[in-house]
């Protein structure tokens, strides 16, 4: 009878437990998510976190880049004239340089929603024109960070074998 191996068990971590309003819920979530790509990024190996995993050219690195593009569009009104570009990191940077600049807009993002109150209120702008309403930013990043991070469990799997999150 042929044996089974048991794979190791997955350290995931829980979905978060967030205070009773609609407004902690849905930053609750989007935090653990970002937490949860950014751990997926942070020390996977070079070249492979830039290598193409997928057709499409998607890769590990490009995938955190990107993100941090769309909380800098999203909440920070940030004009983005090349979104194709955003999937890739420059050669330059350093896995640690693409998590660090991630944290570092998601900081920005954060105290920029500490200072909405109410979800049907307009993000602040630049130009001075009315952005989205925060509930529809935070939907949003929610759908497009879950997104990614389904993705980026996949291609950090390729890389090397790590799961969970």
């Amino acid at each position: 009878m042929p044996t089974t191996t048991r794979r190791a068990r997955r350290r995931d971590t829980p979905p978060p437990r967030t205070g009773g309003s609609e407004t902690e819920v849905l930053r609750g979530f989007l935090d653990y998510l970002r937490t949860s790509i950014a751990a997926k990024v942070d020390g996977a190996p070079e070249p492979e976190v830039r290598t193409a995993m997928v057709p499409s050219g998607t890769n590990l690195l490009g995938l955190l880049n990107h993100l941090t593009f769309v909380e800098r569009a999203t909440f920070l009104g940030a004009k983005i004239t090349n979104w194709p570009a955003t999937f890739r990191a420059a050669p330059e940077d350093a896995v640690a340089d693409v998590v660090a600049r991630y944290r570092e807009t998601i900081e920005q993002a954060n105290a920029v929603l500490d200072g909405c109150t109410e979800l049907a209120a307009t993000l602040p702008r630049p130009d001075g024109k009315p952005g989205p309403s925060v509930r529809w930013a935070l939907t949003h990043l929610i759908e497009e960070t879950g997104r990614h991070a389904g993705h980026a469990d996949i291609l950090r799997e390729l890389i090397d074998g790590s799961t969970g999150r």
